[in-house]
């Protein structure tokens, strides 16, 4: 029988089958291959030995938090917190483009700011928004539970930034575990401990181990550039074709940034991603 992994914990693979769920171990020649069955992965099993006897290709697959077969990723970007952070959205949005999965922002706890803070907040929304990514604000949910019909979606972003309190928002029957902000360290505790892929609203949804540490592991410096999604439109428009928008001149996309059409906050992070690779 053909199904999906949905659940990892140790080495007890829950896979679903249709509407049936069934708890199989890993069949010991995937360690010879070099293969690790996870979250996301099509399978087949022995239902009468409960075991995983062939792992499906994978169109795509992410390290951290370790899912397969991901459509699309809602970023949970808290503004309040923990504050708000260009560094880790823009460092998501990068990663998540290189592994070909559409990113889909979702900025958290607007309640919380002031309305200097919300103006600026603002900004950012405006300037998400023009460049092509799908942006919500979760002060009206109701709007965008459409998204996630026959999908795989991940959600992902800072620990504390919200993400299981939206997923309880968006089906209470889930009833995952929240816990507060450590006011010592400034950013949420981990109340996810595992992957699982749960059914919400016709779609499998990750709730995820909240993270606010990433790398670009396997990514080049030219992966980076070019997943900073609008760069793109002016790459041909600079001196060299190979134009990494950093000391080169004649460069086109810093002549963005200083008129504004690029945001600044943006390439500098771009510029702080590429310095470190």
């Amino acid at each position: 029988m053909i199904g999906r992994i949905v659940k990892l914990v140790s080495n007890d693979y829950t896979v679903l089958v249709n509407d049936e769920l069934y708890v199989c171990k890993s069949k010991g020649k995937f360690r010879n291959l070099n293969i690790r069955p996870t979250v996301g992965d099509i399978v087949k099993i022995d239902v009468d030995n409960k075991i995983i006897t062939e792992v499906h290709p994978r169109k795509n697959e992410l390290v951290r938090p370790s899912v397969v077969n991901v459509d699309q990723a809602v970023i949970v970007a808290s503004v309040k917190e923990p504050d708000f952070s260009t560094n880790l959205l823009d460092k998501l949005l990068i990663i998540i483009e290189y592994n070909n999965i559409l990113p889909i922002i979702c900025f958290t706890k607007l309640d919380l700011l002031t309305k200097e803070e919300l103006n600026t907040i603002n900004k950012y929304v405006v300037y998400y928004k023009k460049i092509g990514y799908q942006v919500y604000l979760n002060n009206n949910h109701d709007y965008f539970k459409h998204i996630f019909k026959n999908k795989i979606t991940v959600f992902t972003g800072q620990s504390g930034a919200g993400k299981s309190t939206l997923l309880n928002m968006l089906d209470s029957n889930l009833d995952i575990l929240t816990a507060p902000i450590s006011k010592a360290l400034g950013r949420g505790k981990h109340t996810t401990r595992h992957v699982e892929l749960l059914p919400v609203l016709d779609g499998l949804i990750a709730d995820t181990p909240g993270f606010s540490s990433l790398s670009f592991d396997g990514m080049s410096v030219a992966d980076i550039r070019d997943n900073v999604i609008e760069f793109n439109q002016y790459r041909h428009d600079c001196k060299y074709k190979d134009c990494m928008h950093h000391h080169e001149v004649d460069c086109v996309v810093k002549e963005k940034v200083n008129d504004q059409t690029i945001i600044k906050s943006r390439y500098d992070n771009y510029i702080s991603f590429i310095s470190k690779g």
